[in-house]
């Protein structure tokens, strides 16, 4: 039996994990948190669960439905029958709609872009102009990767209102980054496969229920009842080749899977091990998101979410079922992405920008009263999908036998999501499974002559 160790307990790891798990080899799971789940996870504060960040899926992001389906928690999500996304201005009345009819695609938005409120009608033709022409863009080659998001806009004819109210409210929620400094490659990805290929692909889904209990504690069964072992508490601090294999801590594998963030990949990672730039975790660079919490003393938003234009208030989300506020309140969560000018702003800060800005677009809370605000911060949120930063995105095989990658900034095609991290897992697994597959000897004409 082949034995593996998974280093990291997000969902990469808990993906390469599982598969391997599943394919009978020995599989120890190291995570140095208390939990599972990484960048995905809940915490408790005053009686209610908080996910640490707002994370949505599509419908096209079929390897994390299977990984939901592998825990046994596919009932413990909701997915929008139809695209329908409500887009609210802090600086105009009524409700714009991005939403899907069932129409081939691309034809299926055709209806939604010709009537946006918030693009006038030429902006509206230039972007049905510009949608088509990103269907035909090569997201797989290097000077695709090369180019600027941003750049591709404007000499497609958008212009910065058509950029903010349409492009990036799709754009800077999938890469967590603005246009400018995005990837047209990357970015193609999130349009072509969530918006122009399928009719249903961008269809919207959300848990129910706490991250914590979707992921982490989900998976902490699953691993154990398909024999693995998960560590906790379990910090890896370095990899020793003992020629033919690893050892961690003393302890032998035959494989590693490092799904860990870049840094991390990069200080464990010995010398030579990936065929990449000098410096090339530091390139890739990462970037913020913070969110932040609401809790109205009634009911203010009407639907799951909504999306902001001429707002500070990126998106806002309901999470009242899923933390178990009181039915007599509700609580609300802001996530703004690409938050590099956020970061470190104070609290209070971000109180006086957000509570009134939130209040624009949702009029029911004009007097509602704030029973608590709060903020959460991942400094570390995801990679940066800078132009070029393909380059910096290993493969899950490295050059070291037995050592493989995994993790959302690994070269999977896709942006830092959900998806990207489970599609990492499934490489990274694959990885292992390849290289201990025996190969096939030739058959010399002797051994089938009669």
């Amino acid at each position: 039996m082949r034995r593996v160790a998974v280093v990291g307990g997000g969902l990469a790891g808990i993906t390469a994990a599982l598969a391997l798990a599943d394919a009978d080899c020995s599989v120890d799971l190291l995570e140095r948190r208390p939990k599972l789940g990484g960048l995905t996870h809940s915490f408790q504060r005053n009686g209610r669960w908080i996910d640490n960040g707002q994370h949505v899926f599509l419908r096209c992001c079929t390897s994390y439905l299977r990984l939901l389906d592998r825990l046994g928690v596919r009932d413990q999500v909701h997915l929008q029958q139809r695209l329908d996304v409500p887009v609210r201005s802090g600086r105009y009345g009524g409700v714009g709609r991005i939403r899907r009819n069932r129409m081939p695609a691309p034809l299926h938005l055709g209806p939604a872009l010709a009537s946006y409120r918030w693009l006038s009608v030429a902006e509206r033709v230039a972007a049905v102009r510009a949608a088509l022409a990103m269907g035909r863009v090569d997201r797989t080659a290097a000077e695709t990767d090369a180019q600027s998001f941003g750049g591709w806009l404007a000499a497609h004819g958008q212009d910065a209102r058509a950029v903010e109210a349409l492009w990036e409210l799709i754009g800077i929620a999938t890469l967590n980054a603005r246009a400018d400094d995005a990837s047209l490659a990357v970015a193609a990805t999130v349009f072509q496969l969530g918006l122009l290929e399928r009719t249903d692909a961008a269809d919207i889904g959300w848990s129910l229920v706490p991250l914590q209990q979707l992921h982490g504690d989900a998976a902490l069964r699953a691993l154990t009842a398909a024999g693995a072992e998960v560590r906790l508490q379990a910090p890896v601090r370095g990899l020793q080749d003992n020629g033919g294999g690893w050892s961690i801590e003393g302890e032998r594998y035959d494989d590693v899977v490092l799904a860990v963030p870049p840094a991390d990949a990069a200080r464990l990672l010995p010398d030579g091990a990936v065929e990449l730039p000098a410096g090339w975790a530091e390139a890739l660079g990462s970037s913020p998101i913070v969110n932040a919490h609401v809790v109205f003393d009634r009911r203010v938003l009407d639907t799951p979410f909504i999306a902001g234009v001429d707002s500070p208030v990126q998106w806002a989300f309901d999470r009242t079922l899923q933390s178990a506020t009181s039915e007599d309140e509700q609580y609300v969560a802001i996530s703004l992405s690409a938050a590099d000018g956020l970061i470190d702003t104070p609290v209070a800060d971000l109180r006086e920008l957000l509570v009134p800005a939130l209040r624009q677009l949702l009029p029911a809370a004009a007097d509602a009263r704030v029973k608590e605000f709060f903020v959460t911060r991942e400094r570390h949120a995801t990679f940066r999908p800078a132009p070029a930063s393909g380059r910096f995105r290993p493969v899950a095989s490295t050059n070291r036998a037995g050592l493989h990658l995994a993790g959302a900034w690994t070269a999977t095609g896709w942006p830092a999501t959900m998806e990207g991290a489970v599609r990492s897992g499934e490489a990274a697994a694959a990885s292992v499974l390849s290289a201990s597959r025996p190969s096939t000897p030739a058959v010399r004409f002797e051994d089938t002559a009669s």
